[in-house]
């Protein structure tokens, strides 16, 4: 099932990328994200309700909270950048460039949370690298 949520966010993405490109064309793209973060929120918490989750809240420990406010943080972070990026540059270069995050990541869970590295991920992370840098040429 986790393939199935992974390749719909895959979709999202790509659509976010798109309507954000279009969506900034003549809005400060600091503004844009404002404004995203916040259909965001709503969505989320709408979510939460709906599926009763709410519940939960108390029971968050603090580790958790500190890591979910730090995600939360380098998370707006990413969007101003990539919100500015896509005002100022090509969409068909900045989405590959953004999506190399796959790699960063893949490195991260290696050194931070000590995943197995194997042949496999090192020769899929080698190629999404090189594509990226193909397509930014």
């Amino acid at each position: 099932m986790w393939a199935i949520y992974a390749l719909f966010s895959a979709i999202f993405a790509a659509l976010t990328s798109i309507l954000a490109k279009i969506g900034v064309e003549n809005v400060n793209s600091n503004l844009a994200t404002a404004i995203r973060t916040v259909v965001v929120l709503v969505l989320a918490w709408a979510v939460v309700f709906i599926t009763g989750a709410q519940g939960g809240l108390g029971g968050i420990g603090r580790k958790s909270l500190i890591f979910l406010i730090l995600s939360g943080l380098a998370t707006g972070c990413s969007w101003l950048f990539y919100y500015r990026a896509l005002q100022t540059g090509p969409a068909s270069q900045v989405i590959p460039i953004d999506k190399s995050s796959v790699v960063f990541g893949m490195i991260l869970a290696f050194v931070v949370l000590r995943e197995t590295v194997t042949l496999k991920a090192i020769i899929g992370g080698a190629l999404i690298a090189i594509g990226t840098y193909i397509l930014i040429l």
